[in-house]
């Protein structure tokens, strides 16, 4: 079984929130949007952008000329066209580039998911970067954080950087992707026992989770439940 590839955090920046979930999900184009029509994607995204945010981008990682890089992923109701849309919208407003040869090469059916069938099933990619590039990852939605983690992963082992993340929306908890160590201190002291077991099935330990992804672990129960629930939601694909 393919596993993803990733690294740790090393103080990595929180990820930059465009707009609301109330305001994406309940707008006109957000389902056929995520279904893959182009020309909805575009409205969602034209309403959706923050010029707080695109000013942002342009003085914190302009100077560092980076290239854009969506997650372009198949969902269960089409080919999700949202966050492509989104790079390409920045990279005009911006004068950034944009890189569109990476792409997910699995189905992992995260939308509206729990937690443990998002960790079960990981988001893979292919595709080329160019060594020594610096690029910026972009998303429609930000959840448990693992996609871009996974994406990430898949750069950083290509000799590139990756300097930031953004997306259209997702809940504010959920921007902040690096662990931190008092976090990781706590799953090892609750969880440390399947440590290793956990790097076997994801090829991955506890110090490249996501903030999200280990809340969610710290807040189960006992380890056994851990294993059960992903083992459960590994074979329910």
């Amino acid at each position: 079984m393919d596993k993803p590839i990733r690294f740790p955090w090393n103080g990595f920046p929180d990820v930059l929130i465009h707009a609301s979930e109330l305001f994406v999900k309940r707008h006109s184009s957000y389902q056929q949007a995520k279904a893959g029509d182009v020309i909805a994607s575009i409205s969602l995204v034209t309403e959706s952008l923050s010029y707080e945010i695109l000013d942002r981008l342009s003085r914190e990682y302009g100077p560092f000329s980076p290239v854009l890089l969506a997650v372009q992923a198949e969902e269960s109701a089409g080919l999700n066209a949202i966050p492509r849309a989104m790079a390409e919208t920045i990279a005009v407003i911006l004068n950034w580039d944009i890189e569109t040869h990476v792409l997910q090469k699995n189905v992992v059916g995260h939308t509206g998911a729990s937690g443990f069938v998002r960790m079960a099933n990981q988001a893979l990619f292919s595709g080329a970067v160019k060594s020594g590039l610096n690029y910026f990852l972009i998303d429609d939605f930000i959840g448990q954080g693992g996609t871009l983690a996974n994406l990430r992963g898949h750069i950083l082992v290509q000799g590139a950087k990756v300097l930031g993340t953004s997306v259209l929306t997702g809940k504010p908890h959920s921007a902040k992707l690096a662990l931190a160590n008092h976090q990781l201190d706590a799953l090892r002291s609750k969880h440390g026992t399947i440590e290793f077991w956990w790097r076997q099935r994801f090829g991955f330990g506890f110090d490249c989770l996501t903030a999200s992804e280990a809340r969610y672990l710290i807040q189960t129960a006992t380890s056994e439940r851990i294993v059960e629930r992903l083992e459960e939601a590994g074979r329910g694909r």
